[in-house]
């Protein structure tokens, strides 16, 4: 076999036309979602300013240490492809000065992310992610409805036995103490770590509870928890989130040692999985998100509270294939338009454009010549009726209306066509 010249860099992917419906499919999902929760929708640029990322979501960040692309331009700009969303939306938020818009601002975003890391199933240096955010709102009941909508929309689209993982990293006033005491249990096991996790207990310890290496995993089992040093405010903070939870009778599990990957989190932090029962009931991560309390502040806004999420759109297609929900093109053609000749051809592009006005969705082969090649891909694409236009019928202005099931046609003129198949697909229908 001939080797390819190109091919798409690695650990990205194209996205084909019979890919696309379930693309299509979780954003209008998403999007119906968003709207009916007051959310507006905002695209921020696929560059931002490198500091944007290295100062909102950590340096000690392994977004940051290993995974971000980087570029300088000819004018010395340093910029990196966005590797996740939540900080350029609060950029946008300062920079546009949304700050003086009625609170809370909510918005939505669904598009392309990058982060340089070794591609696996599911898991692309390209990849596709949707998230909502709310600026201006510190209640516990923004925490559990972020998540109610997380949830909403995986159910929506058919996924099962979902679950929440769930967390309270508490304020930034009780963080340096956790991470003092968190310090020392560690440093009494340092020999059990990883080579990285020994680097992250000078940088910053709290990645080691992220960390996904078994060995590790087996030392943070016995490491103090977040939750047993909370102070009062967000001890309370969180229990409320539960019973906002337990009201809306969404499954959670609570996982002491939840931290996710990035600095900004304060308080709620969360994890939605599927349990995948083909693979023994292993947990496929669909997205997660959290409270950052003091992100505006620190990118240069106002001392505001803000809560987010974002879900994996690469994972949830694959789990809704492996769940065998399969999506159908609600916008398929059921009409076909075959024609012989160039008069045939000139009165085909005008009918065209009369089915566009009344919306029907019309197939064609323009260039095929032979009605039987022409017929016979109408056949394979599904088509109910097909539109015939010959040498005849171009000269008349009219067209033979055949039904591919059974064979009955009939002739119509040109100016009734679109008529004509609307009262056929309404009878058939």
């Amino acid at each position: 076999m001939k080797k390819l010249k190109f091919r798409t860099p690695k650990g990205m992917h194209d996205i084909l036309p019979a890919e696309q419906i379930y693309y299509q499919k979780v954003y209008k999902t998403v999007s119906e979602i968003a709207d009916f929760y007051g959310f507006g929708k905002i695209d921020t640029p696929i560059l931002e300013e490198t500091e944007l990322f290295s100062k909102g979501v950590g340096v000690a960040t392994d977004i940051i240490k290993k995974e971000m692309y980087n570029l300088k331009t000819k004018g010395g700009d340093c910029l990196s492809l966005r590797p996740e969303g939540t900080a350029p939306v609060v950029r946008a938020y300062i920079e546009n000065g949304m700050s003086s818009m009625p609170h809370p601002v909510k918005v939505w975003y669904f598009g392309p992310f990058f982060r340089y890391e070794n591609p696996q199933f599911g898991r692309y240096r390209q990849f596709w992610q949707f998230g909502f955010e709310v600026l201006g709102e510190g209640g516990s009941i923004v925490d559990a409805q972020i998540i109610q909508i997380f949830y909403e929309i995986l159910k929506e689209l058919k996924l099962k036995n979902l679950v929440v993982n769930i967390n309270s990293l508490g304020c930034s006033q009780r963080r340096p103490y956790y991470k003092k005491i968190l310090t020392s249990y560690f440093k009494t096991r340092i020999s059990s770590l990883c080579g990285n996790c020994r680097r992250r207990l000078q940088e910053n310890v709290l990645r080691i509870l992220d960390c996904k290496e078994e060995k590790c995993q087996a030392v943070k089992e016995g490491a103090p928890q977040t939750l047993d040093h909370l102070c009062e405010e967000c001890r309370l903070h969180f229990r409320e989130v539960l019973e906002f939870l337990d009201e809306i009778e969404i499954p959670y599990n609570l996982d002491p040692y939840l931290v996710r990957g990035l600095d900004y989190y304060t308080r709620t932090v969360f994890e939605v999985f599927s349990q995948d029962q083909e693979q023994g009931g292993s947990q496929v991560a669909l997205g997660g998100g959290g409270r950052y309390d003091k992100l505006v502040k620190l990118l240069g806004g106002r001392d505001i509270p803000g809560i987010g999420m974002a879900g994996g759109v690469e994972r949830i297609i694959n789990l809704m294939k492996s769940q065998g929900l399969e999506i159908s093109n609600e916008n398929k053609a059921r009409i076909f338009l075959a024609q012989l000749g160039n008069l045939a051809k000139r009165k085909s592009l005008k009918l065209l454009k009369e089915f566009r006005k009344a919306k029907i969705k019309v197939l064609e082969s323009f260039g095929r010549d032979s009605l039987k090649s022409q017929l016979g891909r109408a056949n394979r694409l599904g088509a109910e009726y097909a539109l015939i236009i010959g040498q005849k019928e171009a000269l008349e202005d009219s067209v033979i209306i055949r039904n591919m099931e059974n064979g009955h046609q009939e002739t119509v003129k040109l100016d009734k066509a679109v008529e004509a198949v609307k009262k056929k697909m309404r009878k058939s229908h």
